[in-house]
This record gives C-alpha cells, sequence and structure tokens, in this order.
C-alpha cells in the first residue's frame, strides 16, 4: 500500500523509521515538513530523507508544500501527523478534507480536527468511500479504538474515566512518592523532556479534556465540544493535599470522566485508592470502560512518545491495508 507522510516531528518521524525499519507492505510515495517535500511514486528512500532531515532540518525540496504532496502524488491512505492547533484545527483539517475529497483513507494523530470536526470529516470519509482513522489521537500506543469498534462490538458502553495525561500523572506521582512541591516536579518533568516550555495545556487539563471530547464523540456521536467539558488542572494542588490524601491509603490523579447518564463530562483531581485500577505511576495512561455486557474493562499503556503513537498509526494503516485496500 502507498502512503503518504505530512509532518515530520517527532511522531512522523517514529513513524518513517517504523516503515523503514519493519517490513509492513507500506511504500512512502510523498512526504512532507514545514520547509520542504519530496514526491516520489515509486517509493522513497526513507533512511536517506531521515538522514538528510538530520543533518539540514528539511526533508526534501525547498518549496514543495504539504499541499502538493496532498494533491499530487499517488498513495492510498495519507498519514497526516502535523502539530495540532487545538482553537482552529488548521492547518490539518484542511489537509485531511483534501485528502478525503480525493477518496484517499486519512489516519492521522492530530487531536484538533478530530475534536473540532469528528463529525463533518467522518461524514465526508463515509460519502468518498474511505476510511478516516485516528487511533493516535489518544492515549498512544493503548488501541482504545480498536477496542471499542472491534474488541466490544455490540457492548453498550455506559461511562468512560482515565487518566489521559501524562505529564500530570508523572507530576503528581513524583509529587506523592517524594513529597515534591508542584513547582519542583513540574521542573523535574521539563528536564526529562515530559513537560513543555508552557505547561498550560496539560496541567490546566486541557490536552485531557480534548481527548475525552474525541472518545465521547466516537462513543456516543453526542457532538460535545471542549466548552463542555467542566475542567479543572492540577497547578493549585499543593504538596499538603498528596500527603492527606496519602495518610488516607490514597492519592490524587487527573481524572476525564463521561458518564451520560449524570449529564457529566469532567476533568479534574480526584482522590482514589492506591489500589485502584487507575492509579499509574509515571507517564503511563490508563482507561476504564464501563459497559453493559463486559462490564468493566481496563487498558494501561504508554499515552505518548513517538515510537508508541507510531505503534497507533500503523496499526490504522494495517486496518486500512487489509480490510480496504486488499479486500476484494
Amino acid at each position: 500500500m502507498k502512503v503518504a507522510l505530512v509532518g515530520l516531528g517527532s511522531v512522523g518521524r517514529g513513524v518513517a523509521e517504523m516503515i523503514a525499519k519493519k517490513d509492513l507492505g507500506l511504500t512512502i510515495t510523498g512526504i512532507a515538513d514545514s520547509k520542504s517535500g519530496l514526491i516520489n511514486n515509486a517509493g522513497i528512500d526513507v533512511a536517506s530523507v531521515l538522514a538528510t532531515k538530520k543533518k539540514t532540518g528539511s526533508c526534501g525540496t525547498p518549496g514543495v508544500t504539504a499541499a502538493d504532496v496532498i494533491t499530487k502524488a499517488e498513495y492510498d491512505a495519507l498519514i497526516e501527523v502535523t502539530p495540532t492547533n487545538a482553537l482552529s484545527g488548521e492547518p490539518a483539517t484542511g489537509y485531511i478534507r483534501a485528502a478525503l475529497n480525493r477518496k484517499k483513507h486519512v489516519v492521522t494523530s492530530n487531536k484538533g480536527p478530530v475534536a473540532l470536526y469528528y463529525k463533518e470529516l467522518k461524514e465526508l470519509a463515509k460519502k468518498n468511500g474511505v476510511e478516516f482513522r485516528y487511533e493516535a489521537t489518544v492515549a498512544g500506543a493503548i488501541p482504545i479504538m480498536h477496542v471499542l469498534e472491534h474488541g466490544l462490538a455490540g457492548n453498550e458502553i455506559l461511562a468512560i474515566y482515565g487518566v489521559l495525561n501524562g505529564t500530570c500523572n508523572f507530576i503528581l506521582t513524583r509529587m506523592a512518592d517524594e513529597g515534591l512541591t508542584y513547582d519542583q516536579a513540574l521542573l523535574e518533568a521539563r528536564e526529562l523532556g515530559y513537560a513543555e516550555a508552557d505547561p498550560t495545556y496539560d496541567v490546566q487539563g486541557i490536552d485531557a479534556a480534548i481527548k475525552l471530547v474525541i472518545l465521547a464523540n466516537t462513543i456516543w456521536g453526542n457532538g460535545i465540544k471542549l466548552e463542555d467539558v467542566d475542567r479543572t488542572g492540577i497547578d493549585l494542588l499543593t504538596a499538603d493535599a498528596l500527603r492527606l490524601a496519602d495518610e488516607q491509603g490514597c492519592t490524587i490523579r487527573l481524572i476525564a470522566e463521561a458518564i451520560p447518564r449524570k449529564n457529566l463530562l469532567r476533568v479534574s483531581p480526584r482522590i482514589l485508592e492506591k489500589n485502584h485500577p487507575l492509579v499509574t505511576q509515571g507517564t503511563l495512561n490508563a482507561l476504564t470502560l464501563e459497559t453493559d455486557m463486559a462490564k468493566e474493562i481496563t487498558l494501561i499503556g504508554r499515552g505518548a512518545g513517538s515510537v508508541e503513537t507510531a505503534s497507533a498509526i500503523i496499526g490504522d494503516l494495517l486496518f486500512i491495508r487489509n480490510c480496504h485496500v486488499q479486500c476484494p
């Protein structure tokens, strides 16, 4: 199957490296970063492109844009992994629309378009007879969308609860384990590369809320937006709060939860018993699905990382290849 790759940051490089390393039956025919691009419908030498990117900061020819790759290259599926814009979803939404209108499948890790335009993009894909898949937008390597679509097919999903932001989980773990203040734990998270220079998106619960929106719309199709989520971050939590929880055999985690029967959409710090399945350590993510037949299912795994996110993207690509490109 031929694929085009738009975005060559951490996630894009991880995807490219895994396609080059593994015999997956995937050939990259177009690739673009923010400065340049390359089209070769016979197949691109990915190792050479990655070496050029590392040496020069560009992956191909200056002036060749992502839009050129999307509209001119020959491919079956577009891999869209440009940086997220949670306010407008652009330019990624435009890229995705263009590929879908060319009747090309799309796989993305970009939360903005999915959170903002989920219904439109799914309907556009259906109209054009192609797939729009976004496993990598929520919980990194945890295959939550595949579980919902296939493993729990036929179940009614009654509620979801989850630890969906590894940065917050790391900070809370360090505050609880070492008695660090919020500022000390945040500094450590920055030094280890778990937190951005401006951590607002993570620590104020925005990232977790966007992922909750994606999950809720996927499961219930209820058209919710980010502003519908009641959101409280962890930036005002104190070491004393963690210590008091510890004295009761508990700890604190930032929990995203959606419970339709209670009309509840919330991201907030919650006190949980230490043996609760959502009390994961470090940057791990965790999700519990409450269902009518399977009852409670909890998934735990790495919520971020170049190769981990590539795992989710490649899973979507191989689903498309096996079920839509190679099937009669």
